[in-house]
């Protein structure tokens, strides 16, 4: 087994700690900068919390996003318990440490509770992001979602000083082999401006995407349902303006809008799983609409510091999502009343519209820290058939209402915190009476407003015996409610009260987890083992051609391992990042787990390796990303994985006039299946895609 392996890698870092200690001069600290995570909704540092987070600085990001493209990608490529990004417009089955992740911009939560599009990780174009936010493992600081962990995407700001600031990005893409139909570009602006109390910043970017092919050069095939990002082409604004009021309190204002749409002129061809060869793509006209996402945000946020001794922060903010999948003659979308059955084309759309208010005040007494507030969250919902105008999943409607208390208490000048807090939830769901399509009876199915109300404790202490070590210990509770619209559009049974039928009682998931850290001296270190487990957890299960949620006991356990050291070759650092996962589910309700979690619920174990190497104007990268094969006992032999390994690299060179990168994806031009379509659908060869090929981007990025 690999426990030997598992247990030796974990003493790296206490032994990295030594040699850091011996290194380091007497009364060196770690950061000299403390590490805000506005995602944690607190003000004091990330030391001084129970719990493991990572920020993505404009600076990491910008070079991943050369490489890749989006967001999602460079999570991907630098978290190894984030699993392999499916390369797709959908993000269904890509999870943080076997759970869904919560995706949200300066706080604004853009995952639909509802009805989960999977589309979450394409609602903002990255360039309008200035960092990334993540906190691992199941936690309800944001409320609704974060079972996995929170992904908060921090967007840019007016500069600090008074004067005018301007951003710029060119960039052209080529897939291996430099065909036509395979180049892609991208053009973005941002210009700010302080002048006093005012500030404004506003921008544009557009993108192309080209054709993906894999390291054969063959054209990849195109995700018919859920939409691809390849052959498409997005349009994005966004703009922010504030101003400062005096005595610490500032009105500001935010407003994006992201449209992707892909140009429906490629058609799947289907592969062969028994030999290897993944489905493909030609050229043709793709019936109905082609798959889109549309997403459109508006915040106002009111920071107010010194008031009633504290800090008071109140955001109001309302988003509206409109995504459109791929179609088809699929049996649920037939009804003999529109055409005869088995001719009858249509396609979904989903959207979704939500407002919300966030209110936290914080304040210090002495040693103790304690943050009051209160979530109040509204979601209205609903799936309909794009091309008939018939609701699959009918309007419904999600109201929260979620007060909450944290305390952080310092003992001993700070060597030693304690942390706790609760959040209550209450929730109601709304949805009046409905028909389902002609495909489920058709049934008439009563409304109802079902509702629960839910305490979610968390806590922890904080071990910090000299600056740059720390060890931690916690326990928090995360939590979403089951796919409400995946049940609701499924009715079969008739005469249904909705009042009596559908269960919405939550999606707890038990997060419990110790941490050690170093940060001394040219040693970043970090060795976090974790436990979670969900009595009733949502598990995605394929019924036919499309997934149905099952209520399902859920147990996951991982380590994560993280070292990062200056060499004593000037200029280089080299990194090194582990991930084991383990999840296992109670398949026949006895209340044991008795099989392993799926490749649609779980990522594989990872290794990544980095080097960086800095001289005068010139900056290299070379990251690598092993995907560990795997086996789930009690599937489908056929789903088990091969596993892979991919190798990125960049160059930049700083000048006068910007920075110039060449950046390539899949060095190597590897060839191989994704994980998602390796580990689902055994029999299917039409969603056999295999990864992108080798893709290289020359960018010129500037700050004026």
């Amino acid at each position: 087994m690999r426990f030997p392996l598992l247990l030796s890698a974990a003493l790296l870092p206490l032994a990295a700690a030594a040699q850091a200690e011996d290194a380091a001069a007497p009364g060196e600290e770690g950061n000299a900068e403390p590490i805000i995570v506005t995602a944690a909704r607190t003000n004091l540092p990330v030391t001084a919390l129970p719990l493991n987070a990572e920020v993505i600085d404009r600076e990491t990001l910008d070079r991943q996003l050369q490489i890749s493209g989006s967001v999602v990608d460079a999570i991907a490529a630098l978290t190894p318990s984030f699993s392999p990004s499916r390369q797709k417009l959908t993000g269904q089955g890509e999870t943080l440490r076997g759970r869904s992740p919560l995706f949200a911009i300066d706080g604004i939560p853009q995952t639909a509770p509802l009805r989960d599009g999977s589309r979450d990780g394409f609602t903002i174009d990255p360039f309008f992001i200035d960092r990334v936010e993540l906190i691992l493992g199941s936690n309800a600081l944001q409320g609704i979602g974060g079972t996995g962990g929170v992904i908060n995407q921090v967007t840019v700001s007016a500069p600090a000083e008074d004067g005018w600031s301007a951003r710029t990005i060119l960039q052209g893409t080529a897939e291996s082999g430099f065909r036509n139909d395979g180049f892609g570009g991208k053009a973005g602006a941002l210009i700010a401006n302080r002048t006093g109390a005012f500030d404004v910043v506003v921008g544009a970017a557009y993108e192309r995407r080209g054709v993906f092919r894999d390291g054969q050069q063959r054209r990849i095939a195109p995700d018919g349902t859920q939409g691809d990002l390849m052959d498409s082409d997005s349009l994005s604004f966004f703009a922010k303006a504030g101003v400062e009021l005096g005595g610490g309190v500032r009105i500001e204002a935010m407003g994006q809008r992201f449209h992707l749409q892909g140009d429906g002129d490629l058609i799947a061809v289907n592969g062969n799983r028994l030999t290897g060869l993944p489905s493909t793509a030609t050229a043709g006209i793709v019936p109905g609409d082609a798959p889109e996402n549309l997403a459109e945000s508006l915040a106002l946020p009111l920071p107010a510091d010194d008031r009633a001794g504290g800090s008071l922060r109140v955001r109001g903010f309302w988003t509206r999502t409109a995504d459109i999948y791929g179609g088809g003659t699929f049996a649920d979308f037939q009804d003999p009343a529109i055409a005869p059955v088995g001719t009858l084309f249509d396609q979904s759309q989903n959207i979704s519209r939500k407002w919300g208010v966030n209110a936290s005040w914080e304040r210090g007494f002495g040693p103790l820290n304690v943050v009051a507030g209160v979530d109040l969250l509204n979601d209205h919902t609903v799936q309909v058939l794009a091309q008939t105008g018939r609701a699959w999943v009918p309007p419904t409607d999600y109201r929260s209402i979620a007060p909450f208390g944290q305390a952080n208490l310092a003992l001993w000048d700070g060597k030693v915190r304690l942390a706790g807090g609760v959040r209550w939830e209450n929730v109601e769901i709304a949805i009046d009476d409905y028909q389902t399509l002609w495909f489920y009876g058709p049934q008439q199915v009563g409304g109802g407003s079902p509702s629960f109300d839910r305490v979610l404790p968390n806590g922890g202490i904080v071990i910090e015996p000299a600056p740059g070590l720390r060890a931690y210990a916690s326990y928090a509770q995360g939590y979403t409610v089951p796919d409400v619209g995946r049940i609701t559009r499924a009715i079969r049974t008739p005469g249904v009260d909705l009042d009596r039928f559908l269960d919405i009682a939550p999606v707890v998931a038990d997060n419990r987890e110790i941490g050690v850290e170093v940060n001394r001296g040219p040693i970043e270190a970090s060795a976090t083992y974790y436990w979670s487990d969900s009595d009733r957890g949502q598990l995605l299960v394929l019924v036919g051609d499309v997934f149905e949620v099952q209520r399902q006991r859920i147990e996951i356990q991982g380590l994560e391992l993280n070292l990062v050291t200056q060499t004593p070759v000037p200029g280089l650092r080299l990194g090194i990042g582990y991930a084991h996962l383990n999840g296992r589910v109670d398949t026949n309700g006895d209340g044991i787990v008795n099989a392993d979690l799926d490749g649609a619920n779980i990522g594989p174990d990872r290794l990544n390796l980095s080097a960086d190497y800095t001289t005068g104007p010139l900056s290299l990268r070379l990251q690598s990303r092993t995907h560990f094969s795997r086996r789930f006992e009690g599937g489908d032999p056929r789903n088990d994985f091969e596993g892979y390994h991919l190798l990125d690299g960049s160059v930049t060179v700083a000048t006068n006039v910007g920075s110039f990168t060449l950046a390539a994806q899949n060095l190597l031009d590897r060839q191989y299946i994704d994980y998602n379509s390796d580990t689902q659908r055994p029999a299917d060869n039409l969603r056999f895609f295999a990864g992108r090929g080798r893709s290289v981007t020359l960018g010129w990025l500037a700050n004026f």
